[in-house]
């Protein structure tokens, strides 16, 4: 089995190579190979230059497009069995993919999301916190579903799941649409607790 992880990334000099040893360094259970792409949206910093420093890296070079575009170029290009969304800053602990393999990897779930409100959450204003609970209780209510965190940056994926949803929506659009369109086809999420660390004040 396969797992590819899907790195969009715009004008992320600073973050991507100590991202990338982290992501590099993550032990997965036996069995699960892991397949690293990167998707560079047009950076105007020297992004490009640090990706370069990693061989084993597949990086894929398009013009700004927004991380929508980004993330489905990586998703096409991906041959894991299993893909998991990554942000290229250091919000978010690569060394929680194991936790967030486990339900796939158990055959419990096709598609489970990291909460951070499940979980442990440092650095987020209490404004953008509470504008994430008010948006997540509206989804959950509209869809009749209890999910805590759709805007997570960690949604792990199926191949099966995700084969077939087409995603027209753009920019920060891509988490609500690609939701909605799981519970369409039937599919359960699950959640499981993550730590998140924003990145900066009233980040989140």
């Amino acid at each position: 089995m396969r797992l590819s992880v899907i790195i969009p990334a715009y004008n992320e000099q600073d973050t991507i190579g100590p991202l990338l040893d982290k992501v590099q360094a993550v032990v997965l259970p036996q069995g699960v190979l892991k397949e690293i792409i990167v998707v560079n949206d047009g950076s105007r910093d020297n992004t490009a230059e640090v990706l370069r420093r990693f061989a084993q890296v597949k990086v894929f070079d398009q013009p700004n497009a927004g991380k929508t575009a980004a993330l489905l170029r990586g998703i096409r290009e991906a041959s894991g069995d299993i893909i998991l969304i990554q942000d290229a800053d250091w919000e978010y602990d690569p060394s929680q993919y194991p936790q967030l393999l486990l339900p796939i990897l158990k055959e419990q779930a096709q598609v489970v999301y990291g909460s951070r409100f499940l979980g442990t959450i440092e650095g987020m204003q209490w404004i953008n916190r509470l504008a994430n609970v008010i948006s997540n209780w509206t989804f959950s209510l509209l869809w009749g579903v209890r999910l805590t965190d759709i805007n997570t940056c960690y949604k792990v994926f199926t191949r099966d799941a995700i084969q077939g949803i087409e995603i027209t929506s753009r920019n920060f659009a891509f988490e609500t649409e690609m939701t909605i369109k799981l519970l369409k086809k039937g599919i359960s999420i699950k959640e499981v607790p993550i730590r998140y660390t924003a990145r900066g004040r009233g980040q989140g």
